[in-house]
């Protein structure tokens, strides 16, 4: 099936706007167990306004259950998390739905629904959320699909019809439609080839220059995460550690993590190097 690339993946990756000047997601002490299994501990940082920040560590640090804590799917045992000053522990369930509508979501396998379009997919939140007209909301979808390189002609067909990574594509643009504040990426490479993984990367910077958006991906993917997010926050799985050390063991940027001397960060990115 016929693809296009995006047409403003080629505009300029310069003066993406950082916007620190106040934090719009603070997470503070949060430490979660599920039942006598804890998964995270004493957990603290802020992400600030147009920030990309990709979490990254071997599997069973709690990267994905963190994601999830922070759209509210999962309460911590101790701590909060914070967005916009609102903490989501104390909002009710009305209030924590309309808080969701400033994020946006790309699920690790794009999470579309099956028995809908392509069209439909897209419009799906625009439908729920506001009172848009047909023929507006149709104007949405047009223009996220040309934003996320896809023919027109995808626009009728159902999600099995299409490649894994024009599906991919499909929940980015389903993602912008509401254009969020808060952008959440779920391994947005993975099970993808590396030309589909690097237009991904693509979009997602294109993104954060477009809209400004705040982006925070979880990810093992090393090469993308260098390339997109402007700091890298590196877990540590919770049965490794000492009863004192911290489970954040890098906070940093891409130039600062590949030269760390931390021994930990060292093998998993000398994992990644010759994985």
């Amino acid at each position: 099936m016929e693809s296009i690339e995006p047409d403003f993946i080629q505009d300029s990756l310069s003066g993406i706007s950082t916007g620190q000047e106040e934090p719009i997601l603070r997470i503070e002490n949060l430490s979660i167990s599920f039942g006598s299994n804890p998964v995270l501990r004493n957990i603290d940082f802020s992400i600030f306004k147009g920030e990309t920040v990709a979490i990254i560590g071997e599997s069973g640090c709690g990267k994905t259950v963190l994601l999830k804590t922070l759209i509210g799917l999962h309460k911590p045992n101790t701590g909060r998390i914070l967005f916009d000053n609102k903490d989501l522990n104390e909002l009710s369930y009305f209030d924590l739905a309309r808080i969701r509508t400033r994020y946006g979501f790309v699920f690790q396998q794009a999470a579309l629904f099956d028995s809908m379009t392509i069209r439909e997919n897209i419009a799906f939140s625009l439908v729920q959320h506001t009172n848009k007209s047909k023929k507006e909301i149709n104007e949405i979808v047009e223009r996220l699909v040309n934003e996320v390189g896809l023919s027109q002609q995808v626009l009728d067909k159902k999600p099995a019809e299409l490649s894994g990574g024009m599906r991919k594509r499909v929940g980015f643009a389903r993602a912008l439609a509401l254009e969020p504040e808060l952008i959440l990426y779920d391994e947005p490479t993975t099970g993808l080839d590396p030309i589909m993984s690097d237009v991904i990367d693509e979009l997602m910077i294109a993104a954060q220059i477009r809209y400004n958006v705040t982006s925070i991906m979880v990810t093992h993917d090393m090469k993308s995460a260098c390339k997109v997010a402007g700091r890298i926050i590196m877990l540590y799985p919770f049965a490794k550690l000492a009863e004192t050390e911290p489970q954040i063991i890098f906070d940093g940027t891409p130039e600062e993590i590949k030269k760390s001397k931390t021994p930990q960060v060292q093998q998993f990115l000398g994992i990644k190097n010759t994985g």
